[in-house]
């Protein structure tokens, strides 16, 4: 939403050295220090989507530092957000959720270095991320070629899983699933960062793959084409979206971005769920050359990213999403 209301306000051109700021719907700020390092900062913090603090905690850092990666850096230190409606936590939940997330960040050896914490009506967490880059090597989202591929690092589904927890009818094996997925850190970024073949780079949030996708297609001014067969869905979400479960972040993502996205005769009401729903900690999504994507896909399995697949490609056109 921030970077919807600052784009294309006239920060870069006051400061020559902000490789990436709101001009774009990049994931995180880029400030080039020297000829060799720029540094690359975001922040993130949201509500619960599971009850349990220290998972809670894991997935939120996770979040954060997602964005790093996807501009291609590797994070050296994160501050904490948090937001606790004080006197009505217990003490013990508060120390998970910060728990959680200094194992995360401890995982990749940085530190959480301080932070900051207020009285807020309902629990809220999160972290300031900074990383370091080469400015060469930094990755935006809106550099994607003609006949570029499209390849996505993790399975979708993430929100589905949420919708059927928060009834209560999430399975132990599915909950296990769900927790995988926004725990696992997108740390092929920086060595995707190093390919001069790899040229646009982001991952996907809240707006879901067609919301992130389409905004490589507007700022690269090409159109996108996807196979919905070969996108990757963890398991348990395929079964809960075709029984109907589903977020309104879907619903309203749909809405304010469908027109721009061409779909199939008679697509089942559940395909569309999927290609819309908020993901937390979501999968990488790179465009790369053709010649690229075989040394792509094996940086994705070497790092643990199984379900890591070419799911489509990019050519001349509108800027669009089309759907096979």
């Amino acid at each position: 939403m921030l970077s919807e209301v600052l784009a294309g306000t006239p920060v870069a051109k006051a400061f020559p050295d902000l490789l990436v700021g709101t001009e774009s719907s990049d994931d995180a700020a880029v400030y080039r220090l020297n000829d060799t390092q720029a540094v690359v900062a975001t922040t993130d913090f949201f509500m619960p989507i599971v009850d349990d603090p220290y998972d809670f905690g894991r997935i939120a850092a996770t979040n954060a530092i997602s964005d790093v990666y996807a501009m291609g850096g590797k994070p050296f230190m994160a501050l904490a957000l948090l937001g606790i409606p004080v006197g009505k936590l217990p003490v013990d939940a508060v120390r998970a959720i910060v728990a959680g997330g200094h194992d995360v960040c401890a995982g990749i050896g940085i530190p959480i270095a301080g932070g900051h914490s207020i009285d807020a009506p309902e629990p809220m967490y999160g972290l300031v991320v900074l990383g370091l880059v080469h400015p060469d090597r930094v990755k935006r989202n809106d550099r994607a070629r003609e006949g570029d591929v499209l390849i996505l690092g993790k399975g979708l589904g993430v929100g589905i899983l949420s919708a059927a927890l928060k009834k209560g009818e999430l399975r132990d094996k599915a909950y296990q699933q769900m927790i995988d997925s926004t725990t696992q850190l997108n740390t092929p970024g920086p060595e995707l960062s190093a390919m001069d073949g790899v040229h646009a780079l982001t991952d996907i949030t809240g707006f879901g793959l067609l919301g992130h996708l389409l905004e490589i297609c507007r700022g690269s001014k090409l159109q996108a084409r996807v196979s919905f067969k070969a996108i990757p869905l963890l398991s348990a979400a395929r079964h809960l979206a075709q029984d109907g479960y589903t977020t309104g972040a879907s619903d309203r993502n749909w809405t304010s971005y469908g027109s721009a996205v061409e779909t199939p005769s008679g697509q089942p009401v559940w395909e569309r769920n999927i290609l819309t729903d908020p993901q937390t900690s979501g999968g990488l999504l790179v465009a790369c050359d053709a010649a690229s994507a075989p040394t792509v896909l094996e940086i994705f399995r070497k790092q643990g990213f199984n379900q890591a697949a070419v799911i489509g490609s990019f050519l001349a056109g509108e800027a669009r999403v089309v759907v096979t």
